[in-house]
């Protein structure tokens, strides 16, 4: 029997195999991309080439999951959804904020917050927030 996971599906109007190959870079792992038009479903053919299910498998565990938006389809921008990224590999969840930090807006430096951990805030260049803490690190 296979665990049950829950884990982020990220939604795109049409860039989520820009997103995906460039969260690739900065969680390594294996990703896998099928397309609407791959799919043998009925689909607009300007759609064809759009990512219908997008997947990494990351180092460390790392589930990550997105698709693009079919052309009918409402887009709604924007989300209340962050991604939080936690433990106490220190060098590895400082390697992902500085591969997530390209690009991105930072909300909180990466640096010592209240309860003693190692905290940061950040919303990426594709539009997602990500919270990294780092337990028991400090800055």
């Amino acid at each position: 029997m296979m665990p049950v996971r829950l884990n982020p599906y990220l939604g795109f109007r049409s860039e989520a195999r820009e997103a995906l190959g460039f969260y690739h870079s900065v969680f390594g792992g294996e990703l896998s991309i099928g397309t609407f038009g791959d799919s043998g479903m009925p689909h607009d053919p300007a759609d064809a080439d759009k990512v219908l299910h997008g997947q990494l498998e990351g180092e460390n565990g790392l589930l990550l999951m997105g698709s693009d938006t079919p052309s009918g389809m409402r887009v709604t921008e924007g989300s209340s959804i962050s991604i939080s990224l936690s433990g106490d590999d220190d060098a590895a969840l400082r390697r992902y904020w500085d591969g997530l930090a390209a690009g991105a807006t930072v909300i909180e430096p990466l640096t010592t917050a209240p309860w003693g951990d190692t905290f940061g805030m950040l919303t990426d260049r594709h539009g997602v927030t990500w919270l990294v803490n780092i337990s028991g690190a400090g800055a």
